[in-house]
């Protein structure tokens, strides 16, 4: 705690604290001294001043608002001597360890999604329009997964080709595993494994016989080792009898001496489900709860209104402790509002999603960069959090948002292109695999929320729509699984860490120094795959 150095400071401010700490905000952010050595005073509940940290510019803070492209990182003086040792560990305590949360995009937050990401440490959060025995499958999936082995593709030996090939690429290890009738792997089938065979042809016909399996009681790095010394990238992962107990690549197991999972208090993996604020909005967050869900997120396009005010409440009282995020809103009233309303987290963005039409069709919403700047400061101020939503194209989008306050960054169209998104697979005319993704808000959004109404209500729903219903997400040949992009992510932001003399989010949110650049400095920064 720091004490400011007027002999009567608290006294001052112990009757009018509300009215001197907006003064105090507003004067110091204006002014861009956001940092703890320029210290944001606010009255504790002891009355005494204390200090909220919170990055601060290079120069004045502008009387603008800015993007993420608007804006740049400097580098200070640092102790930190490896990227290996910052942790990541998000401060909004919900059990993350890594600042990635999958938003509630139905083409792309699924069970294959929520558990592959949750076994790196970020969360999934599951679309709201999902019916409720469909979400506790899914919940129930992804809550029996192991931390360490990843779920094969298994299929029986006189299964077909042309099936297997439809299923290959929901995963990213690329195989299937032949089963015999006592459980035990009698094959490995690959897309290389279906050359010159037709797709009627039985997979003992065409799978690889020869197989080696790890045990499951090795640990990650004797799995990695073993792998790298038989030239192998892939395995079936068995138990003392032979039996099929998971998968793992060899680069899955050199992920899991890196990264440490998002576990639930009972050791198992976490996940996220959203609620709209229509259709009894508190009844389905009580019964999520009861699925043993870890995260409600109470989620409309315009978070600051009434009637979202009145359900997070409801939905607080009816799951007790259980964390409700809501949002979204850009501004400081309505983080508070939201915060008083009984949200542990507000989500920050209105506009900046790839897949999102609002700022074009409305002339709603706020640069991302100051929105989330502005919501954390008042979420800190009230002891609560903040998650950045949309806008993310680059890993320093997530280092910037962090640096800006947010405890969490939240992604969707960025993951889209990747095996374990919830669209199918397909290819276009060259032969590039590709997947189908919309706006939450589009027509092909709406359509799908209200199949349940009459068709003269739906018809007028879907006149108003404000995203994009449907667009194509290569996947990158380079980087085709969403952990090949949080490897990117986690990469950029710890690096940025460092640049910073950062160890943790919350110091990397205290020691940022931020600058504003114009669109030829950003350009500048751009690197080039050919010469010019």
């Amino acid at each position: 705690m720091l004490i400011l150095p007027l002999a009567d400071a608290s006294t001052i401010l112990h009757g009018v604290a509300g009215f001197v700490e907006e003064i105090i905000s507003s004067a110091l952010y204006k002014v861009g001294r956001m940092s703890t050595r320029n210290a944001v005073a606010l009255l504790g509940s002891t009355g005494q001043i204390r200090r909220q940290a919170q990055m601060r510019f290079l120069n004045d803070a502008p009387t603008f608002d800015l993007t993420y492209n608007d804006v740049f990182m400097v580098p200070s003086l640092s102790n930190v001597q490896s990227r290996q040792s910052v942790d990541l560990s998000t401060p909004d305590g919900l059990g993350t360890t890594i600042p990635v949360v999958v938003s509630n995009m139905t083409a792309i937050a699924g069970r294959r999604m929520a558990e592959t990401v949750a076994r790196r440490g970020g969360l999934v959060v599951l679309p709201q329009d999902i019916p409720l025995d469909v979400v506790q499958t899914v919940v129930e999936f992804v809550k029996s997964r192991h931390k360490v082995f990843e779920t094969p593709i298994t299929m029986p030996g006189d299964g077909t080709v042309g099936e297997a090939l439809s299923l290959i690429h929901k995963r990213a290890h690329g195989a299937v595993i032949v089963m015999d009738d006592d459980g035990r792997p009698a094959g490995i089938f690959t897309e290389h494994d279906a050359t010159g065979f037709d797709r009627f042809s039985q997979l003992h016909t065409s799978m690889s016989r020869d197989i080696i399996s790890l045990k499951s009681s090795q640990s990650p790095e004797g799995m990695f080792n073993e792998m790298t010394e038989l030239r192998i990238t892939f395995a079936p992962v068995v138990d003392d009898d032979g039996r099929l107990v998971g998968c793992v690549t060899r680069k899955g197991a050199l992920r899991s001496t890196i990264y440490q999972p998002a576990l639930d208090k009972q050791g198992r993996l976490m996940i996220g489900v959203a609620v709209g604020i229509n259709s009894e909005p508190a009844q389905r967050a009580k019964a999520l709860g009861a699925m043993g869900v870890d995260v409600l997120v109470v989620d409309t396009a315009h978070g600051h209104q009434e009637r979202m005010l009145s359900v997070v409440s409801e939905v607080r009282q009816a799951v007790g402790s259980l964390p409700v995020v809501a949002g979204n809103v850009v501004t400081k009233d309505g983080t508070r509002q939201l915060i008083e309303a009984g949200a542990d987290v507000i989500k920050v963005g209105v506009g900046p999603g790839a897949m999102c039409t609002t700022r074009m069709m409305t002339g709603v919403g706020r640069p991302q960069f100051s929105a989330v700047l502005e919501c954390s400061a008042e979420s800190s101020r009230l002891g609560k959090h903040i998650w950045a939503d949309g806008g993310v194209r680059y890993p320093r989008d997530v280092a910037l948002g962090l640096a800006a306050g947010a405890s969490n960054v939240m992604f969707g169209s960025l993951l889209a292109g990747t095996y374990e998104s919830a669209a199918d697979t397909l290819r276009d005319s060259d032969g590039r695999l590709f997947k189908e993704s919309f706006g939450m808000a589009s027509n092909r959004a709406v359509r799908n929320r209200t199949r349940s109404e009459t068709a003269l209500d739906r018809a007028k729903k879907e006149l108003f729509e404000e995203g994009i219903s449907t667009s194509r997400m290569y996947l990158d040949p380079e980087r085709p699984s969403v952990e090949d992009i949080i490897d990117q992510i986690v990469a950029g932001v710890r690096s940025s860490c460092t640049y910073a003399g950062a160890k943790t989010i919350p110091e990397f949110a205290d020691r940022a120094v931020v600058g504003i650049q114009s669109a030829s400095g950003y350009e500048e920064g751009r690197p080039r795959d050919t010469s010019w």
